[in-house]
């Protein structure tokens, strides 16, 4: 699913370097959050 500009991304949760759980919409209206996306960038292709 492509998201057009100025969309708000869908929350979404993953576990941080220490095992808690991070939500997007933890940060919701406190921070900036910059998400970038690396595919494949950790496989030996």
């Amino acid at each position: 699913m492509a998201l057009k500009v100025g969309q708000p991304a869908p929350d979404f949760a993953l576990k941080s370097h220490t095992g808690q759980t991070i939500r997007l919409s933890d940060f919701r209206g406190k921070r900036n959050v910059v998400l970038a996306f690396f595919p494949l960038a950790w496989t030996p292709i």
